[in-house]
């Protein structure tokens, strides 16, 4: 399995426009790969259930089994709905809206999409976002 944080972070050409074929084909592999990652994790966790699950006659083993499967089950819900947002940044690299900022429209930069490749916000957006959030949440 690849390690989808592993990549060559791209450098583009001083005369390259934003978002140019070449910046697509990187993200959508990086997306792509993620995806695929996550994908074989959900399978992992669904055959070791499937494997592991037996009657056990001890109350306490068979606690720590459930408590172990519930912990899986929560970070598989987790990653499915981040497949969900590896998807929609896939759909918008079709459509042409991937890499630009659904609040402002600007462009959200490279480096902020290599950290974070399903980014929808650029920093000034996402961080005033967050002061709101922390604002209508924190009182």
């Amino acid at each position: 399995m690849t390690d989808s944080t592993t990549f060559t972070p791209y450098q583009p050409a001083t005369d390259e426009d934003y978002m140019s074929d070449k910046q697509l084909a990187h993200f959508r592999t990086i997306l792509k790969n993620w995806r695929d990652e996550l994908v074989t994790e959900a399978e992992r966790t669904k055959t070791y259930i499937h494997e592991e699950t037996n009657a056990m006659p001890d109350i306490n083993d068979r606690a720590t089994q459930e408590e172990e499967f519930a912990l899986a089950l929560r970070t598989r819900d987790r990653e499915r709905k981040l497949i969900r947002k590896i998807e929609k940044s896939l759909a918008d690299i079709e459509t042409g809206d991937y890499g630009f900022c659904e609040t402002c429209g600007t462009e959200i930069g490279l480096r902020r999409l290599e950290a974070r490749p399903t980014a929808t916000q650029c920093i000034d957006c996402k961080t005033l976002s967050e002061i709101k959030e922390k604002q209508t949440h924190g009182q």
